[in-house]
């Protein structure tokens, strides 16, 4: 999203820590399904380097309205949930895994919220990620991949905890 548009080439050089067969499986199971497109496409010694964009801008809702709303909202959902499960399951895969050292956590937090609150708090936690993103690789920092998930309203009342 930062870039507009990236080559895997590219989103690899920003992303070292994150293999390239990895890379290249979630482009395209992104562009199948229909989260990227691609811009161009430059022969290169044999190959052809694809350049990617977002199909649409997701912090536009009205980009996503129609009739496949929901499914493509999903379909961003299950890429964000999938990709977070490769991050998990590589790092648990390693033989040296221990959670003190992977500074990882998970947590699900429930509040009565208005719409409002909801938006204030969101925007609350914007303020911190974004200027993160901008942070380049120096030497002991690490790659880390952090999300903000908010669910749909619960309709009918009850809590997701026993």
């Amino acid at each position: 999203m930062k870039n507009q548009k990236a080559t895997a080439k590219s989103l690899a050089a920003q992303c070292p820590d994150i293999p390239q067969t990895t890379m290249y499986r979630s482009l395209k199971r992104m562009t199948e399904d229909g989260i990227l497109k691609i811009t161009s496409q430059t022969p290169i010694r044999g190959t052809v380097e694809k350049t990617y964009a977002l199909a649409f801008n997701p912090s536009d809702l009205q980009a996503m309205a129609g009739e496949t709303e929901g499914t493509l909202y999903m379909q961003m959902f299950f890429q964000n949930f999938l990709t977070f499960a490769e991050l998990f399951q590589s790092a648990c895969n390693q033989p040296e895994f221990t959670l003190t050292k992977k500074q990882s956590d998970l947590s699900l937090f429930q509040a009565y919220l208005t719409d409002k609150e909801l938006k204030k708090t969101a925007k609350a936690i914007a303020k911190i990620l974004k200027p993160l993103q901008e942070n380049k690789p120096t030497r002991g920092r690490k790659l880390r991949t952090l999300g903000l998930i908010i669910a749909p309203e619960n309709t009918d009342g009850e809590s997701a905890f026993p």
